[in-house]
């Protein structure tokens, strides 16, 4: 069996390989382009190999330059090379514009914006329109992710929805699929120049390049497009089909260049709502969204337009021609998955395609973190106190890798998958959870035991969370929740951060009431009706600070016939399949519960806080945070209950509420913990400065935890 590190340092090696060939291929170019620049420079400021605005003739059919047409005689592989690079500022600003909605159109913006930073050499602003499913997340992402010279601005789709609602539209992006139309008037009014990009576009090449068209608009352009790879808007695809207008194929608008001081000065708003009020009258509606009203205000204003390569746009659509462009090009700067089935449509060359954009889907997005030297820019907010906190951190401390990770800024993508929660009531519980890749496979058995909402955080890699989606696709049990909240945390630092990712699970709980479980614990088939109803009965609804006790048991058997009542579960204790939770190793973790007691309670009883103290409990989402100095294993839940008791927390054990904890191969840090004096040496070191803490922040209430401590410390 390979060691656990080789698989993915083969795969890293293979990512790396691919990539090179991708540099390679691209940059190979720069030579030659070069020699034809100086070329072209000689021919006088004004000259471009291409024509600016595509020649129209009579039959309406597009053809020269960057077009698809049989009678093409345009150099791809020169194309290719234009604009000149030298006529683009050094350290230019370049603004992107997106739309963007729901969760799975926010994970497709993360890929895209790896491949535009892999290759970008300038500053970027991203100017991100979305509703505020995608806003949460997004804010989220960047804000975490931390990229140099990456400025991120929101705008909230809803507010310009009314102007396009009245469009009919059978496209699959719906109503956001028209809100490109709108964007002179979205984005700020001091903005000149902006590219726009559909969610399903993989950058192969600096979009710098792209921004560089801009310097070749003629007074009149306002718009830059390449043409659209398929004969759509020639209306012979199928019997009865009546595209919107165009000229001859028309246009694709998941790439564009917009002037946007230009369109408002020629009434933009005005002139492509008439054109569409027209159209309406006779065609019902729009089947590609904003593209087919792009298309019919070109049609009639030609001198909009310009019209950029094919290699700008190269569109794997159903019906797609794009071959025509892709196969006399020497390099690709953009592709378009612009079919429905996305990664599956069906193309001869697709495997090609989609390795490039799986290199971006799977690429570690921490590798991105890098500085454009030679540009200065403001740094992201947290980053020169962090920068300067890590530099004053010793390599040679024993205890710095968990200084280390505690400084650490993890990238946080939340809700990754849908999530559809009911309105939830008063007395409402949320389990919350974290886990790795290596506990995946309790998923499915947690959900069969637990039929309410849960927030879980993911410690996963950007490969693994592919992994993790083909999981939950293939599962019956899985696919089949949508009440259940995903939360991937990308993985980065040598100690698993666990507080930080409860932390992060919890701050996205939406009931009133959460289950601070972990992952390799399945409740009862009945706690989630029980813990609503007892929350309802004891009206904790009021200022009243009460933890819920649930008490913990364990199996050592892999399989368990697993207790539907406590009267089962009493009968497996006393047979010996089952026993309180680290009875034998860790057993004043949860000796306060007083599991004598409760084999024969009746109702709630409550129980006093003693050291080392951690059981699962039921809290408001308001309760204490978790302290996120406490990574890797060893006292992460201690710390927390003890925050709790120092706030007054009233511990209920609950009389009929159990959770199991079942058996699997113990962790790398519960190794490193029982194997090393050192890990165990850094992690009273954190509980000292702990208590050091506490005493701040509580004063002289605080010295019963301290005392408690080096009490248990000297009688162990």
């Amino acid at each position: 069996m390979l060691p656990r590190g080789r698989p993915r340092a083969l795969g890293a090696a293979a990512l790396l390989l691919l990539l090179l060939l991708v540099g390679f291929f691209l940059f190979g170019r720069d030579l030659e382009c070069e020699r034809r620049e100086r070329g072209w420079r000689a021919e006088g400021p004004g000259f471009l190999p291409y024509p600016l605005t595509p020649h129209v003739p009579p039959d309406g059919r597009l053809r020269g330059s960057a077009s698809l047409d049989g009678e093409l005689t345009w150099d791809h592989n020169r194309s290719a090379c234009v604009p000149l690079r030298s006529l683009q500022p050094k350290c230019e600003l370049l603004h992107v514009a997106i739309v963007c909605a729901g969760y799975n159109s926010s994970r497709d913006v993360i890929t895209l914006v790896k491949s535009m930073l892999f290759y970008r050499k300038n500053p970027l602003h991203l100017h991100l329109v979305t509703d505020d499913v995608a806003r949460n997340i997004l804010e989220t992402l960047f804000h975490t992710w931390m990229v140099p010279a990456v400025r991120v601005s929101f705008y909230n789709a809803n507010e310009f929805q009314s102007q396009v609602s009245w469009i009919p539209n059978t496209h699959y992006s719906g109503l956001y699929g028209l809100l490109k139309l709108v964007l002179p008037d979205a984005l700020p009014p001091d903005l000149a120049r902006v590219i726009v990009l559909d969610t399903d576009i993989t950058f192969a090449s600096d979009i710098a390049e792209l921004w560089a068209f801009f310097a070749h608009f003629s007074d009149k352009q306002m718009i830059g497009l390449v043409e659209n790879q398929s004969n759509w808007y020639l209306g012979n695809l199928w019997k009865n089909h009546r595209p919107w207008p165009a000229l001859g194929r028309g246009f694709n608008t998941g790439v564009i260049l917009l002037r946007l001081d230009r369109l408002r000065e020629a009434g933009w708003e005005q002139m492509w709502k008439v054109t569409a009020q027209r159209l309406l009258l006779t065609l019902s509606t729009t089947s590609l969204a904003d593209q087919d009203i792009f298309n019919a205000v070109i049609k009639e204003h030609p001198g909009l337009v310009l019209l950029l390569p094919c290699i700008w746009n190269v569109q794997l659509s159903d019906h797609t021609l794009a071959e025509h462009c892709y196969s006399e090009a020497s390099d690709l700067k953009v592709i378009h998955w612009n079919s429905p089935k996305k990664l599956r449509v069906k193309n001869k060359h697709v495997q090609f395609f989609r390795n490039l954009y799986l290199t971006f889907l799977e690429y570690d997005g921490n590798l991105l973190r890098r500085e454009l030297f030679g540009c200065p820019s403001q740094p992201p907010p947290r980053a020169e106190q962090l920068q300067q906190a890590l530099a004053q951190l010793d390599e040679e401390d024993a205890c710095f890798e968990f200084q280390q990770q505690w400084l650490t800024v993890h990238r946080v993508h939340l809700t990754f998958l849908p999530l559809d929660l009911l309105p939830s009531e008063a007395h409402d519980v949320t389990l919350v959870a974290q886990l790795s890749m290596d506990r995946l496979q309790m998923l499915e058995a947690l959900c069969s035991h637990w039929p309410g909402p849960m927030s879980l955080a993911l410690y996963l890699t950007d490969a693994e969370t592919q992994q993790f989606l083909r999981f939950v696709e293939a599962s019956m049990v899985l696919s089949a929740r949508s009440n259940v909240a995903y939360h991937v945390v990308y993985r980065e630092g040598p100690l698993y951060p666990v507080n930080h990712l409860r932390n992060v699970a919890l701050a996205q709980a939406l009931t009133s009431y959460v289950f601070l479980s972990d992952i390799d614990f399945l409740p009862a088939y009945s706690l989630y009706g029980y813990l609503r109803a007892s929350i309802k009965q004891l009206d904790l609804g009021s200022q009243r600070k009460v933890a819920l006790v649930v008490p913990a048991f364990e199996s050592p058997h892999y399989r368990l016939s697993f207790p539907t009542s406590k009267a089962e579960l009493l009968a497996l204790l006393d047979a010996g399949s089952l026993y309180t939770f680290r009875y034998d190793v860790w057993p004043r973790g949860h000796a306060p519960t007083d599991y004598a007691r409760w084999r024969e309670a009746r109702a709630p009883y409550r129980v006093q806080w003693a050291a080392n103290y951690e059981p699962y409990v039921v809290v408001p989402r308001e309760c204490p945070r978790y302290d996120s100095r406490f990574v890797g294993f060893g006292w992460n839940k201690v710390a927390h209950i003890v925050e709790l008791d120092a706030q007054e927390y009233e511990f209920l054990v609950l009389p009929e509420a159990f959770t199991i904890h079942m058996p699997h191969a113990p962790s790398l840090d519960i190794s490193r913990f029982r194997s090393s004096p050192a890990y165990r040496d850094c992690l009273q070191a954190l509980k000292d400065e702990f208590h050091q803490d506490l005493s701040r922040r509580y004063g002289a209430a605080a010295l019963k935890y301290l005392t408690a401590l080096q009490q248990s410390r000297s009688s162990a």
